[in-house]
């Protein structure tokens, strides 16, 4: 005879089994689904996966090519508070102007709309929420998100990764 406490472990540990095979099959398949998305898109800069991990940081690796997200509060972008001009870290295409940043109290480097011809958006639907992904036009890395709770003139927040951009001072 079986007790309740090993019935109750048996049955927890089957529950926990199938939501694993449940889940894990939908993240590979996100996996998939993005990599797909972003190969088929066609950008004017372009490395292979070792190049660009030669390029870049480990930190900015993960946010500009595997669309990661910085800790709030931990970019020194964040207090960037000189005339001049933000660029991509993976190309560095200009992308903002210091003229449009903003503090928007949420921890990343914000503005209120991007450089003409310098960003692009896309659909971003995970963790269950619709967002609006931000990456640069020219070699396509993730920079963040655009939200609607920005400031006048536009009401847009381009609430960016600053691992994701060099700053550039204005000259004097």
């Amino acid at each position: 005879m079986f007790s309740r406490r090993q019935i109750l472990l048996t049955g927890g540990g089957l529950g926990l089994a199938a939501l694993v095979a449940g889940v894990l099959p939908k993240m590979t398949l996100r996996s998939a689904l993005v990599s797909e998305a972003s190969a088929a898109e066609a950008f004017e800069v372009t490395h292979s996966d070792a190049e660009w991990h030669a390029m870049l940081s480990a930190e900015q690796y993960e946010i500009l090519r595997k669309e990661g997200t910085e800790r709030a509060y931990s970019s020194a972008l964040n207090n960037e508070h000189r005339d001049g001009t933000f660029a991509c870290a993976g190309c560095n295409l200009a992308l903002f102007s210091s003229s449009t940043k903003f503090d928007s109290r949420t921890g990343w480097p914000s503005f209120w709309a991007p450089l003409e011809h310098a960003i692009a958006t896309r659909e971003d639907r995970s963790f269950g929420v619709l967002r609006e992904e931000v990456h640069c036009r020219r070699c396509g890395g993730h920079l963040g998100h655009v939200f609607n709770d920005g400031p006048k003139p536009t009401g847009l927040r381009y609430c960016m990764n600053g691992l994701a951009m060099t700053f550039e001072p204005q000259s004097a």
